[in-house]
């Protein structure tokens, strides 16, 4: 849905209540939520939000002081102490309104003294609920709305046929049901996919987490994925009836029925306008609709949801995880008596305690007998690295290849040589024919492999019509095969191998 207007950085004279909250003015609202008493006037807030749903807007200092006690009974965390300092800060920031009562005052030295009474400014209940929409948001909240689709259909044909019907307060209520069930569907998933990147980063601290709501979490989205891909369709052509019933006249039945008293009739026209425009964007748009990237959204997310199950799968294929493995070392050196064991075991764990290059064996012990001392011995050769930095060498590289080049020339001088005759023998059945003589061993393997090629890229063609069937070039040749003349059954060509008969076919050898 389209974003509201952005308050003005200075008041407008003529704006009243909230409207004539500036930027700063709606920004400090929330000053009470970041202050160092900000559980206190939570509480506070909770008290008249109390008294407000008792009917009780305006309230004295010892009214909110009576109710901060009735919350205390049930929530001990709610004690406050002196409320008249904590109403003067609200009333500052504007999350109250302020106002002197009259009928208090028993005589002109009592209405001097002004009580005052406080209840929530429109913006100031605003900035209080959605400090308790933050505090009270769970996991639950964040799911795909997959029950609302035919519910959307369902009011798109009522709206079309209230708009056909000239139904205006129809109209409004259609409209704006859709407005609402669009946003908060909106919501829900911007919700659900922030979800999934908080999910995925506690995997890696704990992925008991992630295993243990992975089956619900594929299959919520794969539910989702198909309606939504069952019902796209259909709400697209119901947005298209709806449109085709009168868009102009639709937005006029909606801002007539509206009963904003502070819009202009040009401003309730121009916002339902762009409600429309939020549904047509949602479902209209054949390409690139709001729809179609929910559902990209949700097939991506499947796959990362997948990817991420056979990340920790592959971790934990050996039996026993990192995790468990470092859990059970450091029970180990919890359980340990003195630092002396702590020590063993950690020279044991790690091998850090004593320098790498004492004691290293020989590359193969049986070379020295056991019972020669290691005064006559031969010693043990240790690599640069692991005396000076304790590294040990890494491995080396890629035995050499040995390059037999007199080898390599002598199958390069016999590959030049056979394509030399191969060409040459094509040439001589170029020149003298396929026909009326007897082919070599080289003109019958050149003939082969034309014939291979031709046939390879034969094309049947109707019987009767004369022309080639099938030709193929190699070797600077070409090879056409061609229907026999009348009276002709087959052609023979002979080799030095044999005969070989064509069956309906010649063949013509061109340069």
């Amino acid at each position: 849905m389209p974003p509201g207007p952005t308050p003005p950085e200075h008041g407008d004279e003529d704006a009243f209540g909230i409207d004539a909250f500036t930027l700063d003015d709606r920004l400090r609202l929330f000053h009470f939520a970041a202050a160092e008493k900000r559980h206190e006037y939570l509480w506070l807030l909770r008290a008249f939000e109390r008294g407000r749903a008792n009917y009780q807007v305006l309230l004295h200092a010892s009214d909110a002081a009576a109710l901060v006690g009735r919350l205390v009974a049930d929530h001990p965390g709610a004690a406050v102490g002196d409320v008249q300092p904590l109403l003067d800060a609200l009333a500052e920031w504007r999350v109250l309104d302020r106002s002197y009562d009259g009928t208090r005052a028993a005589n002109l030295a009592e209405y001097r003294n002004r009580h005052y009474v406080y209840q929530f400014t429109q913006a100031g209940y605003r900035a209080y609920r959605a400090v308790e929409d933050v505090l009270g948001a769970a996991l639950e909240d964040a799911q795909l709305s997959r029950l609302v689709f035919p519910d959307i259909l369902a009011d798109l044909a009522a709206l079309a046929e209230a708009n056909a019907a000239g139904d205006a307060e129809e109209v409004y209520r259609k409209l704006g049901r859709l407005d609402s069930v669009l946003n908060e569907m909106a919501q829900r998933a911007a919700r659900f996919y922030l979800m999934l990147g908080d999910l995925a980063r506690t995997n890696d601290t704990r992925p008991e987490v992630f295993l243990a709501h992975k089956d619900a979490l594929l299959a919520h989205m794969r539910e989702f994925t198909a309606e939504l891909g069952r019902y796209a369709p259909l709400l697209a052509e119901a947005v298209e009836k709806a449109a085709a019933s009168g868009v102009d006249r639709m937005v006029e039945y909606a801002a007539e029925a509206d009963e904003r008293l502070f819009r202009t009739p040009a401003a309730r026209l121009d916002d339902w306008r762009q409600r429309w425009g939020g549904i047509v964007h949602w479902f209209g748009e054949r390409e690139h609709s709001e729809a179609e990237r929910l559902q990209d959204a949700t097939v991506t997310a499947i796959r990362s949801v997948l990817a991420l199950l056979r990340r920790v799968t592959e971790a934990r294929r050996g039996g026993v995880s990192r995790e468990s493995q470092l859990r059970h070392l450091a029970q180990w050196f919890t359980s340990c008596v003195s630092d002396d064991d702590a020590h063993t075991l950690f020279q044991a764990v790690f091998g850090l305690g004593a320098p790498r290059h004492i004691a290293v064996p020989y590359p193969d012990p049986e070379l020295i007998p056991g019972r020669t001392s290691w005064w006559e011995a031969e010693p043990v050769e240790l690599a640069r690295t692991l005396v000076q930095s304790g590294r040990t060498p890494a491995l080396k590289g890629p035995g050499r290849i040995e390059r037999n080049d007199a080898e390599r020339a002598r199958l390069r001088a016999a590959q030049i040589k056979e394509q030399a005759e191969r060409r040459g023998a094509a040439v001589s059945l170029a020149r003298d024919g396929a026909y009326g003589r007897v082919l070599d061993e080289a003109e019958t393997r050149a003939l082969l492999s034309l014939m291979d090629v031709a046939l390879a890229a034969r094309v049947p063609v109707t019987r009767g019509i004369a022309g080639p069937t099938a030709s193929g070039s190699a070797h600077g040749v070409r090879l056409t095969l061609l229907p026999t003349g009348p009276g002709e059954a087959f052609t023979t060509v002979r080799t030095v191998r044999g005969d070989l008969h064509l069956d309906g076919l010649r063949l013509e050898v061109t340069g």
